[in-house]
């Protein structure tokens, strides 16, 4: 803390299962495999699983970035500090602005699901709009969302061991349901593995071809393959944080890649008919399958379980978001950081930007209603935000490593995590695979963000929009004053 001019003020009491838990929440196999499954096969149908591996090496490259820079630094507000560091002031400010407002994005892309889920378990929950279930409700979903941010604000506003303690629970559960789900499918199997080895008709009429509709579909792995960083952001609220962080960060990946590519690749083979048109509508999906599959009540308690899901990784991203603005205002490079950067002397919690990130997620959830293409929309800008953050760490890292200032000698003279002669390798390979990525789900398409150029260039008009009010404050205010607040500052001895 004293290298980054910080005196302790949060609450150290994560452990090394609750810090593993905070990476895969955020992830969220469930949440993310259930959500966008529609999407992926929809548009290249079976064969869209190949973007799973392939999503999981670019971003284990980045993740395996991400292990080394905690082994060093595991601190609130990771990506920022690392920017900072290793980059400077601006490019700190800059990552941590995008790593934001993506988290805020974020959260109102998530709780989304919930209407997806829930009027399946009981009817009752579809409290507006139609009782068929095959019809969407932007309102409804909404309304449960709206009630969900308000539980995880809640609960981050009274301490990180409350949350720590939900978090690790809900994670816990997640886990044994995913693992469960897979098995189950796995027993129910109606075909062989020659499906994925097929287009089955898929990139017909598409610019590109199958090659086309798959760099599409791949948005929907990229979704849920991201917020490994959530591990270190809570360093400061970890016991040992240089070995349990990049611990952390690597099984909550692999974690996810296994038992989330376990699920979708038996659903794809136990599903009674993939010609079912309800399998590539958001109204069915994957959850519409499990429910086929399934004996009814073993399927409504594994949507129970999905719910949950839902419920941790809201929570998760919530946390990583109120560390995030945390970090920036103790530095007073955010507005009103002197506010915002105050830790409940009870809770020791910063419960400002908890009730702040809570609201701006609800005024961006009211957005969906009548904008049927916004979850899509909401979901792939914030993913590429955060693909810029990530860009904007291993951009600055990789200039040391040519520098040769890279890795520091303490981390493998005391035995934390480096990646040795491979890390320039690997490194190079997650900068290429971020800006790939990044320009793939920007890329205008009508598929994605629908009709009209103000849609089709969503991405960069609204990150535009977003990046440019960041700059306006930044460089009429921020340049000047950005410095440690006074009372976070270290002592001086």
């Amino acid at each position: 803390m004293e290298h980054f001019g910080y005196k302790p003020s949060l609450n150290r009491s994560i452990g090394k299962f609750a810090s593993f838990a905070a990476g895969v929440s955020y992830i969220s196999i469930l949440t993310g495999t259930f959500q966008l499954f529609y999407f992926g096969f929809g548009t290249a149908g079976a064969a869209y699983l190949w973007s799973w591996p392939i999503v999981f090496v670019g971003q284990l490259a980045v993740a395996l970035c991400f292990m080394e820079l905690a082994a060093k630094y595991p601190i609130a507000g990771s990506v920022y500090n690392w920017a900072k560091i290793l980059g400077s002031k601006f490019v700190g400010w800059f990552s941590g602005w995008m790593m934001l407002t993506a988290s805020i994005v974020t959260i109102a892309a998530v709780v989304l699901a919930l209407d997806s889920t829930l009027p399946r378990i009981w009817p009752g929950f579809r409290v507006i709009g139609s009782d068929d279930l095959s019809v969407t409700s932007p309102e409804n979903a909404v309304l449960l969302g709206t009630i969900l941010i308000i539980c995880t604000t809640v609960i981050n506003a009274f301490g990180v061991k409350l949350m720590s303690v939900i978090n690790s629970t809900g994670v816990f559960i997640e886990l044994i349901a995913a693992v469960l789900i897979a098995i189950i499918l796995a027993f129910n199997i109606e075909r062989g593995p020659d499906v994925f080895f097929s287009t089955n008709g898929y990139g017909d009429g598409v610019s590109g071809g199958y090659l086309g509709a798959f760099l599409i579909a791949s948005l929907a792995s990229g979704y849920v393959m991201y917020g490994f960083d959530t591990a270190s952001s809570l360093g400061e609220e970890t016991n040992e944080p240089r070995k349990t962080a990049p611990k952390a960060i690597l099984r909550a990946i692999l974690a996810s890649f296994v038992i989330g590519g376990a699920i979708l690749v038996f659903a794809i083979l136990a599903a009674p008919d993939l010609n079912d048109p309800l399998l590539a509508e958001k109204s069915g999906g994957l959850q519409y399958l499990i429910e086929q599959v399934m004996v009814s009540p073993l399927g409504t308690i594994f949507l129970i379980c999905i719910v949950i899901a839902v419920f941790v990784c809201t929570l998760a991203v919530h946390t990583a978001a109120i560390r995030m603005s945390f970090a920036m205002a103790r530095d007073n490079a955010l507005p009103f950081g002197e506010s915002l950067a105050k830790v409940h002397p009870r809770y020791q919690t910063p419960v400002v930007p908890a009730v702040t990130i809570g609201v701006l997620a609800v005024l961006i959830l009211v957005i969906n209603i009548n904008q049927p293409q916004i979850f899509t929309v909401l979901t792939s800008i914030a993913i590429i935000m955060i693909y810029i953050a990530y860009l904007l760490v291993t951009g600055p890292l990789l200039i040391q490593r040519f520098k040769g200032n890279w890795p520091p000698p303490d981390l493998e003279r005391d035995g934390f995590f480096t990646m040795g002669r491979w890390g320039l390798v690997v490194n190079i390979f997650a900068v290429v695979w971020g800006f790939l990525m990044a320009l793939n789900l920007a890329w205008p398409r009508e598929s994605v963000y629908g009709v009209g150029w103000y849609n089709a260039w969503g991405a960069f008009i609204y990150i535009g929009i977003i990046a440019g009010v960041g700059f306006l404050w930044y460089f009429t205010v921020g340049s000047r004053s950005i410095g440690v607040l006074k009372s976070h500052a270290a002592e001086t001895k």
